[in-house]
């Protein structure tokens, strides 16, 4: 049995064990778009994990203990379950797939995300529920992937879980190991216009540095509009950003100051714009379906991390 399979061998058919993003990666690598290369570790090696240190009834009796309408008890959960994953030992042979998938992608950094079976459903999106872990070296690999195992149990996912009505469901998690990028601008796409749902314009939003500052709210990006059909840019706003998150030399990634020639300038030029709303048009084209993408830009190329449907039209 694999434990481990590249996006080369992955699609959008594969997220019972490859997870909601591991197997949207793989069907955008088929697809020919540019996502930075990587692997998944399957959710067979979560429950070779799970089995092997018999976790699962222990988990399951702390579930049994969680009343949603009470912080505490999810929030002791969380912590009860993400202590004994810490603590489980990783199967010899989980461990030896993925450090020759590791050496396989000859890559010094990778970044390394959680992916739910139960992620990216058109009617449950775990988005932000699961966690992600930049610049991660071999040695830190396997602590890594065990972190993305237990933020299943996150006191936000426990909550969710139970919001959803999907408590008592087996619900895995994969985890995708993927060559990091070091972005100059990174942000997100919506291929519709997510406030005012016209399904015409394209929104970009663009920041300096690594796409986390974006997705988790740190920084007010720059805001692009276009329209799809008259390959027109509406509307530029840029916003100053004083703060980026970016890779020091050992590899640990922090928090910035933006050079201060860069705080008030402009992150993409038009025909940037126009060169990634081509990209997401083809993206959202292959879906059939509006998408929520998430992207990096290095060195003059685009890679594309992530994409999921719009949950919220």
């Amino acid at each position: 049995m694999s434990f481990i399979l590249p996006f080369t061998q992955l699609s959008k058919d594969h997220v019972s064990i490859a997870g909601g993003k591991g197997a949207q990666l793989g069907e955008m690598t088929q697809a020919g778009i540019s996502v930075p290369p990587g692997f998944v570790v399957l959710t067979a090696s979560f429950d070779e994990m799970l089995e092997e240190n018999n976790l699962k009834n222990s988990i399951q009796e702390i579930l049994k203990s969680v009343d949603p309408k009470n912080t505490e008890t999810v929030n002791l959960a969380s912590e009860q379950i993400r202590h004994i994953i810490s603590k489980a030992h990783v199967p010899h042979n989980v461990e030896k797939e993925i450090h020759s998938a590791f050496d396989a992608l000859d890559a010094m950094f990778v970044a390394v995300r959680s992916s739910a079976t139960a992620e990216d459903a058109s009617t449950a999106s775990w988005a932000g529920e699961l966690e992600t872990y930049l610049n991660v070296e071999r040695d830190g690999l396997i602590a890594a992937v065990k972190k993305c195992w237990s933020s299943l149990f996150t006191p936000r996912a426990i909550f969710y879980r139970f919001e959803k009505g999907m408590a008592h469901l087996d619900i895995s998690v994969a985890v995708v190991v993927q060559k990091m990028v070091q972005s100059e601008v990174s942000g997100v796409a919506f291929t519709v216009h997510p406030v005012t749902k016209d399904p015409n314009q394209l929104v970009i939003e663009a920041g300096w540095g690594l796409g986390e500052a974006v997705v988790g709210g740190l920084i007010t990006p720059d805001n692009y509009v276009v329209d799809k059909a008259e390959e027109l840019i509406l509307d530029v706003t840029v916003n100053s950003q004083d703060k980026m998150i970016a890779k020091d030399k050992t590899g640990q990634t922090h928090e910035v100051p933006v050079p201060p020639e860069k705080r008030e300038k402009q992150k993409l030029d038009g025909k940037t714009i126009m060169k990634l709303a081509a990209l997401f048009q083809r993206i959202e084209h292959h879906y059939g379906k509006p998408q929520d993408i998430e992207w990096a830009w290095e060195k003059g190329e685009t890679f594309v991390v992530q994409t999921r449907p719009i949950t919220t039209l």
